[in-house]
């Protein structure tokens, strides 16, 4: 079915992951587009958060923890570029 995304659960696709490459380094995401980017779960998000190998998440109220898109980038680059 068009819009699902593998290993999410059989959610839809977040939005902010069908149009990553569009949006601005500025922008941030929420953890299930870090999860569906790096195809890892919600606790490994947490395990590579601890070590370092992703960035810090940033608090955007109480309730809400996004990640800046230009560190994730940054991330991406690294891991792919070995």
């Amino acid at each position: 079915m068009a819009g699902k995304g593998a290993g999410m659960g059989g959610k839809r696709l977040p939005s902010a992951l069908a149009h990553f490459d569009s949006l601005p380094d500025s922008a941030c995401v929420r953890c299930e587009v870090v999860q569906a980017l790096f195809g890892i779960s919600r606790t490994t998000v947490v395990r590579w958060v601890a070590s370092g190998a992703l960035p810090q998440p940033r608090r955007h109220g109480l309730r809400t923890t996004a990640w800046n898109v230009g560190e994730l980038r940054r991330v991406l680059a690294q891991t792919e570029g070995g």
